[in-house]
């Protein structure tokens, strides 16, 4: 963790004047591979943005409403408070809305700056949606649901990483879940090639899952926050299929 701080210290140092407007980060990187950020880090790295006169912008656009479970946003499992915190997809439930939560000040620092125009702007049918989400969240599907429902997601893909040698790692938090596909746990090769198989495989059983990673080699399950126990069960036997198959052909 420190070599990523150092890297990140070094980075401000070579390829900036010192001096930096803003620090942007996702407590678990989505396209990374749902990599999930260390709370030590997140501080850290917020530190080092603030010291160089950054503001601390979280992206909870995957991480928000409760998926990762316990709290309602991803930062909080790190002590970090952001300056700025963006926010989308789930807030409406499907319909074309996003979100951004800030200090006073610096709200106030865009007012008659000409910086809030948009084509995307809000409307009140989207509006709408987004208050009946919220409500429909608060009370039946909150951040303690998720944590109990991406328990059992975790559990069966742990289950599964004993039973296939493809799966490298899993990850995440909640119903945030990754899975790192490799051709060897020892040397930790990637295999991209097999994530796309096992992509595939899950479709054609009707089990529909993304794909991330620098490599491309991470599985993306990220059920809806709706997800109960019994869609857990038969995602996990789809998986299991799926696997099967591709494993088959190594």
């Amino acid at each position: 963790m420190q070599a990523c701080l150092d890297d990140l210290q070094d980075v401000i140092k070579t390829m900036t004047s010192g001096k930096i407007a803003a620090l942007i980060m996702e407590p678990i990187q989505g396209v990374g591979g749902f990599i999930t950020l260390p709370p030590e880090y997140m501080e850290g790295a917020a530190e080092i943005a603030r010291a160089h006169g950054g503001l601390v912008i979280i992206d909870e656009v995957q991480t928000g409403f409760g998926r990762t479970g316990t709290h309602w946003w991803g930062h909080q499992h790190s002590a970090v408070k952001p300056d700025i915190m963006t926010m989308a997809k789930g807030i409406a439930n499907g319909m074309p809305l996003s979100a951004v939560a800030t200090t006073p000040e610096i709200a106030q620092s865009a007012v008659g700056a000409g910086l809030t125009i948009s084509t995307f702007g809000g409307n009140p049918v989207a509006c709408a949606a987004a208050i009946g989400t919220l409500e429909e969240m608060l009370e039946n599907y909150t951040p303690a649901r998720c944590a109990e429902i991406g328990q059992l997601l975790e559990d069966g893909l742990h289950a599964l990483a004993k039973k296939y040698p493809l799966i490298g790692e899993v990850r995440g938090r909640g119903l945030m879940q990754g899975v790192e596909l490799v051709a060897d746990r020892q040397s930790k090769e990637p295999a991209p090639q097999h994530a796309n198989a096992v992509m595939e495989a899950a479709r054609k059983t009707g089990l529909l899952i993304g794909k991330g990673g620098m490599l491309g080699n991470a599985l993306r399950i990220a059920p809806p926050l709706m997800a109960a126990q019994e869609h857990v069960e038969e995602a996990l036997e789809k998986l299991d299929l799926a696997f099967a198959h591709v494993q088959e052909s190594v």
